[in-house]
């Protein structure tokens, strides 16, 4: 093999190795949609919700939680591959009481995906363009993790919530 040839291999190799690195690197940085966390419903009465979740699919259903920081209490409902997040509001001033205002009976209201860098994933959306509600900042959620929700305009109508889990 020539000078140049083995130059040419040599080069060659480096470049496959920089796009490998590259490829998992930019995967990181570009790719931050993870798994589907939980389904969001807002209720009027959670026990009433609850109950027939419990009741008529057998469902396995958590103790129920309140969020004032959220306007909301909730419960969630285990499944093997996701959640079900019933939501009722703790007061009038609640997002999910107007929501019920529009909906009387309730109904979905928002996915929630998991994203291993919120921060990154907040940089990308900004340049993209999505609209982050309320003030932008992270706030933390129902597990203890921060989470932001996005414009349901940018999503065809559905709101959108971001929840950092961090890989073990």
């Amino acid at each position: 093999m020539s000078f140049f040839e083995q130059f040419l291999e040599s080069k060659l190799r480096n470049l496959y190795i920089l796009q490998i690195f590259l490829g998992e690197f930019m995967k990181e940085i570009l790719s931050e949609i993870g798994r589907l966390n939980h389904i969001a419903i807002a209720v009027p009465n959670i026990q009433k919700a609850s109950s027939i979740w419990e009741n008529a699919l057998g469902a396995n259903i958590s103790s129920t939680q309140s969020l004032p920081e959220h306007g909301v209490k909730i419960v969630f409902i285990e499944s093997p591959n996701t959640k079900v997040e019933l939501l009722e509001p703790l007061n009038k001033q609640s997002p999910i009481s107007k929501f019920l205002e529009r909906n009387p009976n309730g109904g979905m209201h928002h996915m929630c995906y998991e994203v291993s860098n919120l921060e990154n994933a907040i940089e990308k959306l900004i340049a993209a363009g999505v609209k982050i509600l309320g003030d932008g900042i992270p706030k933390i959620g129902a597990h203890g993790n921060p989470v932001i929700f996005l414009n349901p305009g940018d999503f065809s109508g559905t709101l959108i919530e971001l929840e950092e889990i961090k890989s073990n």
